[in-house]
């Protein structure tokens, strides 16, 4: 059975990396580890253009809760990857991330992405509600 990753109708944000040697494993492309270690890179980016961090988003941490890849493509070293990423469904503790990568010089699509986040107090040790800061910010940008 194949996981298929739905693209919200808005991507809040794009960035691009390069794939680095370190990114490829034995079958000369991009390496599945990888694809989730770019994605990380790429949510830090997109807190901090909203002004937060994992550990403070709008006053609670985050937690990835689950991951799933659906590959659409390979990359090799030194392929420029466009990444979107946009939020799907927000619920009254979390929230899921979607990405989508695509190669930069023919926008080949490499693989969607979607991490399950889970808004959580590290002090605690526990799931929190979903700050009405962070709602209230990610409407505004829709």
């Amino acid at each position: 059975m194949r996981i298929h990753i739905h693209l919200p109708s808005t991507m809040l944000f794009q960035t691009q990396m390069t794939v680095c040697i370190g990114d490829i494993n034995y079958g000369n492309h991009l390496a599945n580890d990888a694809v989730l270690r770019l994605c990380h890179e790429t949510r830090l980016r997109f807190l901090q253009a909203f002004g937060y961090s994992e550990m403070n988003v709008a006053g609670a941490g985050l937690i990835m809760a689950d991951a799933a890849i659906q590959f659409q493509g390979q990359a090799y070293h030194g392929d420029v990857l466009n990444f979107d990423i946009g939020i799907g469904d927000i619920g009254s503790a979390g929230f899921e991330l979607i990405y989508q990568i695509n190669r930069e010089r023919d926008q080949a699509a490499i693989a969607r992405v979607k991490n399950g986040m889970v808004f959580f107090d590290y002090t605690t040790q526990k799931v929190v509600k979903t700050p009405a800061a962070f709602q209230a910010a990610v409407s505004a940008a829709l």
